[in-house]
């Protein structure tokens, strides 16, 4: 997207797995995710979430998933004000449509998009399915992602439909429950962001996806950086300009 000149402060964040695991742990993370939004919307120009806001969304042709109200309102209060939101749609919530753009006034994107700012260059992307490896999300993604399978899934009953996906987001999770460690040059999205660089520069890359906060090098004037998740971590980026740096919120 065009160049935009900057004089305030944009945040990015990722990975909220709303409705994960307990009602009460997602909300406890949803009242800390409303108090950051707050704090970032005093002096953003833009916001960037960057996927994977809830561990699982689909919508119906009149029906949306119930709760997060909290996050909801204040992304609707934020917009309202002027800020811009860029929701990434992830590999958890790659089922929303058109109800958020409508209800809420956020700009939904669904693949790597390039954007700059103060003549700063950034390629951005919740991350899934990116790189090589990974073969079987990858034709997964395809099943989940075509429409005549998303009319399909469209025709069961939400109550069986969302039994259905938290079901698998739960299998998934046991398959992942140690934390995630940094693999250097084996990272698939280092690798990803390696080879769109032998093609064209960025100043920084930025992904989620990963559930782990990244700050790595890739060369003398081009950084990756992983925004980790708000289950573990509470982290997020901002960018003021000339740099951009990982925070935790506290």
């Amino acid at each position: 997207m065009d160049n935009k000149q900057l004089n305030k402060t944009i945040y990015f964040a990722s990975d909220f797995h709303l409705g994960v695991s307990s009602f009460e742990d997602s909300l406890s993370r949803e009242r800390k995710l409303v108090s950051w939004l707050s704090m970032a919307s005093k002096d953003a120009t833009e916001i960037f979430l960057l996927g994977d806001l809830f561990d699982f969304w689909f919508e119906y042709k009149y029906t949306v998933p119930k709760g997060y109200t909290r996050f909801l309102g204040k992304i609707a209060e934020i917009v309202d004000a002027g800020i811009p939101i860029f929701v990434f749609t992830g590999n958890h919530d790659m089922w929303m449509f058109d109800y958020l753009e409508k209800e809420i006034g956020v700009s939904i994107i669904r693949k790597p998009t390039d954007f700059t700012f103060n003549n700063k260059t950034f390629h951005i992307a919740h991350g899934d399915g990116l790189g090589p490896g990974d073969h079987s999300y990858k034709l997964i993604k395809k099943i989940f992602s075509n429409n005549f399978c998303q009319w399909l899934f469209a025709r069961i009953h939400p109550n069986l439909s969302f039994k259905i996906a938290n079901y698998w987001s739960r299998k998934s999770r046991e398959k992942e429950s140690q934390p995630p460690k940094f693999l250097g040059d084996k990272e698939w999205l280092v690798q990803y962001s390696k080879e769109i660089l032998k093609e064209k520069h960025y100043d920084f890359f930025i992904f989620g996806h990963r559930h782990l906060p990244i700050e790595h090098q890739l060369s003398e004037s081009s950084k990756y950086i992983n925004l980790g998740d708000w289950i573990r971590f509470y982290t997020y980026a901002k960018f003021e300009g000339e740099n951009l740096s990982l925070e935790t919120f506290k």
